[in-house]
């Protein structure tokens, strides 16, 4: 019964069974992207002690976003989505296999891991792209702000929380094994995922696809639904320009730990996992969060303690106050990305969930891209503590410029909760 009770409570049966093969299915791989989170960077740092080439690790990882991120949003619209996230999670696991073939012969090297970083990055394009997508498809809109929460929570818990620390562990054992579990984990979620009932394409995306089988015709449609959608268009460039702050300090973290804060690999792995502790704390206390606090206030919150969260990282000497501040960090970065997703998907229509998803995490990396190849420029003339003090910079001016609009984006999304009617009730499911 408690078993039945604890499925219950993190997936409701309303949600239906195809939601906890995606959840089981999600949480599954983020295990293995919990793992090469932190062996990864760890991986190059020991090939390279460059601050640029090891911010480039992540910039590679990444730039595959802003050159086919476009492309992956109209091809999600056109097929079954569900079959687009197995195929590229396949492609996923072949690249890691080799990349696991080069470390055991030992003929890997900072140039092979590199491209293999890009090569993973082209796949997980078409993954992240896609599996945002199933949600809308699978909940009522009333349920996308706790389908999201769970998306979330799991996110949290495997790729923040324990898998951080255990690929630092595993990197400790040999460079091998962390990434051969990652391998392991996308052949899951492979399996999981294909539980799922197919997911037939949306009859008015179809209809337009078979009128106009450009696919730049499909993605100047969804720029164009995005440029006269101000509250979508303002959750767009806010993340834009925060993740380039954000950013610039996030490539070099790991020479930021190891060098400047003296922790060590673990100790790295531990700033994931304390980013992890704070935003499972965030997961209890969001539904309460809520129904005290408007959404304006919440946004304008997480925002403001971004700026002092970089100011914070640039004075700390301290190991253990680092991971008071990750903590802070996890908590409100929580929330935020709870907040702008769901309202992102409830204002979207069904046939362009994927476009404007992919316009969003084009911005997303974009900017981490931007400000990762920022960050390693900065940090390797003028020290590793430099990038955090640009981003304080840039995230204060910004925050200057948008705090207002951010209003628009909440009376947005109370127009659409009258639409909806039974939206209101999503706080209350939360619990």
């Amino acid at each position: 019964m408690r078993v039945t009770a604890l499925g219950e409570l993190i997936a409701p049966r309303r949600m239906g069974r195809d939601f906890r093969w995606l959840l089981a299915s999600s949480w599954t791989s983020n295990i293995g992207d919990g793992v090469a989170l932190a062996a990864a960077p760890l991986l190059i740092a020991s090939m390279t002690s460059s601050p640029i080439l090891v911010a480039s690790g992540a910039v590679l990882q990444f730039l595959p976003w802003l050159l086919f991120g476009l492309h992956a949003g109209a091809i999600a619209d056109r097929f079954d989505r569900r079959r687009l996230v197995m195929l590229a999670n396949a492609a996923r696991a072949v690249v890691l296999t080799a990349l696991v073939v080069f470390l055991v012969t030992g003929t890997a090297s900072i140039w092979i891991v590199l491209a293999v970083a890009f090569l993973y990055g082209t796949a997980e394009v078409f993954v992240d792209t896609t599996a945002s997508t199933l949600l809308p498809m699978l909940v009522r809109p009333a349920d996308l702000g706790l389908g999201n929460a769970r998306l979330q929570a799991g996110y949290l818990v495997a790729n923040q929380f324990a898998g951080p620390p255990l690929g630092a562990f595993l990197f400790a054992a040999g460079a091998a094994w962390p990434f051969l579990l990652e391998v392991l984990c996308v052949v899951l979620a492979i399996v999981l995922v294909s539980r799922m009932a197919a997911t037939p394409v949306p009859a008015r995306a179809r209809a337009e696809a078979e009128r106009r089988p450009a696919v730049h015709n499909d993605i100047a449609e969804g720029i164009r639904w995005l440029w006269r959608n101000p509250p979508v268009r303002m959750l767009v460039l806010i993340i834009l320009t925060f993740n380039i702050t954000w950013a610039a300090p996030w490539g070099v973290l790991v020479l930021y730990a190891t060098d400047h804060l003296h922790m060590g690999a673990v100790g790295f792995g531990a700033l994931t996992t304390a980013s992890a502790a704070g935003g499972l704390l965030a997961t209890l206390s969001f539904g309460k969060l809520e129904r005290h606090i408007s959404f304006a206030t919440m946004m304008r919150v997480c925002l403001s303690l971004e700026v002092l969260m970089h100011l914070a990282f640039a004075l700390t000497t301290a190991g253990w106050l680092a991971l008071i501040i990750m903590g802070v960090f996890g908590f409100y970065a929580f929330v935020w990305g709870t907040i702008s997703t769901t309202v992102r998907q409830r204002l979207v229509p069904q046939e362009l969930q994927g476009r404007i998803a992919s316009v969003n995490a084009v911005g997303l990396f974009g900017g981490m891209v931007i400000g990762q190849a920022l960050g390693g420029v900065i940090a390797q003339v003028w020290g590793l503590t430099a990038p955090w003090w640009f981003a304080f910079a840039g995230a204060a001016l910004t925050l200057l410029f948008v705090w207002r609009p951010i209003s628009h984006i909440v009376s947005a999304k109370r127009v659409l909760e009258d639409e909806h009617g039974d939206a209101a009730g999503t706080a209350d499911a939360a619990q």
